[in-house]
This record gives C-alpha cells, structure tokens and sequence, in this order.
C-alpha cells in the first residue's frame, strides 16, 4: 500500500454538453470490459450494484472507512453476480493498473480530492454530487480532467432521463417562448441532530482516513456519517445536497451559465442544535438578459407547493421545477413527468416520466470510457461545475449576509474580499490537491 507522501508525490506528478443520452457503443468497443471500483458505500452502495449490473463492466473494488459498510456492500454485488474486494483505503485502487475508473460517492469534502488524485493517477472518475465542497476545488477538477484527457462524470443524474431531456428540447425550441424565470423546491423532515459529544471512535470506522484532506478534528458522537452534510467543515447543507440536482435542470431549461447577481435569506429556524446550514432557506439568482433562478429549500417541513391526483388520490411532490416564459410556463418532476400550459395556464401538454435517468447516465459514462470520448458525457465536469458553483454561491451569500455581483465569465465573486475567502478551503497538511 501506498503511503500518503509517497502516494501524494505520485499522484502530483502524475462545450457543448451532450443533451442526449449517449447511444450504446458499437459492437467492438461495447466488448472491451470496464473495471471500476467504488469510493463511499453509502450512495456508492447502490451505484456499485448499478455499476455491475451494465454489460461487460467489474466492480473490482468497494471501499469505505466503515468495516461493516464494506462487508454489507461486498454482499450486495455478489448476490448480482460481482466478485468484489472490500478494502478500506481508496490509494490502493489508485495504484491498480487494471482500474479504469473511480467511483467517488464519499462525502463532500473528499469529492474533489479524489476526483483530482484519480485523474492524476490516469484513472476516469464518476463523482457525486456536489462535484466539490467549495468553488475553488470545482475548478482545480476542470484542470485535472483536461490535463489528463480523462471523463469526469458529475451524478446529477436527471440530465440523462429521457423524458427529461425531452422536456429541455421542448423549451430550447420554443414551447414557452423566451423561458425568463425558473423556480426550483425541495422539501424534507429531518430532525434534530442534537449536541455531540467527544467519544471514542468505533472499531469499525477509520475516522483519520475519513477526515483526509481537512484540518484535523476530535471525533464526536453525531458527525459520522450523515450529519456532517450540516456543518461548514464538511458539508454544504441541504443546497449543496439536494438543491444542486434542480439548479441544474434550472440552468440547463434556462439555457445559462454563470449569474451575474445572488442573493440569499433564511437561516436555522427549527432547532438548537450542532447543524449549521440554514433548515429554511431562499436563494435568488439573476443572470444577463433578464433571466432568474430561484430555490427555497425547508429541511423541516414536507408540504409542498402542489398537489398532483393520482388514481383518485392527491400525493405531495408533484411539482420539482417550474419554467416560465412569455407564452407559457412548464413543471417538471423528478422522474422526468412534465406538463406544458399556455400563457392563460390551461394545460396543452402532459407526458409521463419513466425514469430519473440512474441508468442511463452510469451507461453514459462507460461508453465515454469505452470510445475514448472523454467529453461526452451528459454532465460532464464543467457542466457539473456550473452548476454545483450555484449552490456555493447561494451557500456564500447566506454566510455573509450580502448580495454577491459575480462575472458572468467564470462566477467569481466582484468587489467583495471577504466573500471570495470562502472560495477555497484549508487543508489538512499534506492532503492539499494538484494538478
């Protein structure tokens, strides 16, 4: 096994987005088997089974810092016919020549370093959202792929349902008129997470490994492994989490890149506890010729906007994302369902989804790797960048409490030093990552 400096030295030594999904490679290259391996078995759980289940591709390894997380994921490949090697140490699957691509689904702050080590390393990556814990990383990773011709695919999944991709036509040609507004929603109940307290850490959990890349921390007894989405140091709240899976179709049906302005309110309203992202939260983004985003995101409360009747039932959720343009306005739901209105709002259109797109888009990142088309990818990481810099933004203004005016060129932040501090992060000693 690779140790860290010797590892690191090694490693540092070492568009148009595809608005369809990618068709299936041809016979030849469709036989070259893909061996991937799997980083973070929480969500890497499911994309590891996802994974093994596409012709010709081997899960050859799954990796955590939790023991009993490796154990129950080895399990789960093999009953579909995988033969996984559980190991707790992602370096090792850096220093294998047979992998083709790392799987990254590990926690925030670990997406970019990662991504960025395995590039280096000559290996493709398929990283979950938020593609990086903070806007800096998102463009060091831009660097690594390039650098390094390598497919960098971002898990904002939905780009890749067909019904999806369907409804984004519909809008880029016209079925609105001049899309000018989008609004996005996310509602949840999640409760309080409570005061940690210093405890001892578990045998199973490797807490340094998990730590990586950030300035070191004593462990606490409510951090590992999910509420650390609700802390600065490590996550980046429920924006960051859930809302970048709407921005991005807000910014793709909006047809956009960069805002020029946003602005943020909201705050911790339902508990006093460790979590320190906002539980209520609204953020407004305006970009040039006249067009805006906007998200409002409740972690503490489950009602949503509107009601959809299903079989003589209403159920929650049935709006995701609303367009609005000067002839008329569209809804989208997460699983690709959309319904087209006119100006006057009488429905003119109704399509039924079939699929968020989970399939389609790990297919759509093995054919790159398969033909060698590095930057055919349904979200690849500039696309993944663009929008997950939203999220940072909307994440930035919050914290600071002003209005940001950003660069229509590359969204950073204008005219405000002590915003642009938030740009990047502290590592831990040695952790930092190079391209």
């Amino acid at each position: 096994m690779l140790n860290r400096r010797s590892f690191l030295g090694k490693a540092a030594a070492g568009s148009a987005a595809a608005m369809a999904v990618t068709a299936r490679a041809s016979a030849a290259s469709a036989s070259e088997r893909v061996v991937v391996a799997v980083m973070g078995l929480s969500r890497g759980r499911s994309l590891a089974q996802g994974f093994q289940r596409l012709d010709n591709v081997e899960v050859k390894y799954v990796c955590d810092i939790d023991t009993e997380r490796v154990a129950r994921c080895v399990g789960d490949v093999k009953k579909i016919g995988g033969k996984p090697q559980g190991i707790g140490d992602y370096r090792r699957i850096l220093d294998d020549k047979e992998i083709d691509a790392l799987v990254c689904a590990a926690p925030n702050h670990w997406h970019a370093p990662a991504t960025i080590y395995a590039c280096n390393a000559g290996k493709n990556v398929y990283v979950e959202k938020p593609c990086s814990q903070n806007p800096y990383e998102g463009e060091l990773m831009i660097k690594a792929a390039r650098k390094n011709n390598k497919a960098v695919q971002v898990g904002t999944q939905r780009r890749s349902g067909p019904q999806t991709i369907e409804a984004m036509q519909k809008l880029h040609e016209g079925a609105i008129g001049k899309v000018y507004q989008s609004r996005a929603y996310y509602n949840s109940v999640r409760p309080t997470i409570g005061k940690g307290k210093p405890a001892d850490v578990p045998d199973n959990i490797d807490f340094e490994l998990w730590q990586g890349p950030v300035p070191r921390v004593p462990y606490i007894d409510n951090l590992v492994h999910y509420n650390w989405h609700w802390r600065w140091n490590w996550g980046n709240g429920e924006l960051g989490n859930n809302g970048v899976h709407t921005l991005d179709l807000c910014r793709w049906g909006v047809n956009v890149d960069f805002p020029i302005r946003v602005t943020s309110s909201g705050g911790r309203y339902c508990f006093d506890d460790d979590q320190e992202t906002p539980d209520t939260h609204n953020v407004a983004f305006e970009f040039e010729g006249g067009r805006q985003i906007t998200w409002q995101g409740l972690s503490c409360n489950r009602h949503t906007p509107t009601f959809v009747k299903t079989e003589g039932n209403y159920r929650a959720g049935g709006r995701f994302i609303e367009f609005y343009g000067d002839q008329g306005s569209l809804e989208l739901e997460s699983n690709g369902s959309y319904r087209i209105f006119d100006k006057s709002n009488k429905l003119v259109e109704e399509v039924k989804g079939a699929t968020r797109g989970d399939t389609e888009h790990l297919q759509n990142f093995v054919d790159a790797i398969r033909n060698d088309t590095p930057r055919k990818l349904n979200v690849e990481i500039e696309i993944g960048h663009k929008s997950t810099l939203m999220c940072h933004l909307g994440n930035i203004a919050q914290r600071t409490g002003r209005t940001l005016n950003c660069s229509s060129k590359d969204g950073h932040i204008i005219g405000d030093e002590q915003a642009m501090k938030l740009w990047r992060r502290e590592y831990e000693p040695g952790w930092e990552p190079t391209v």
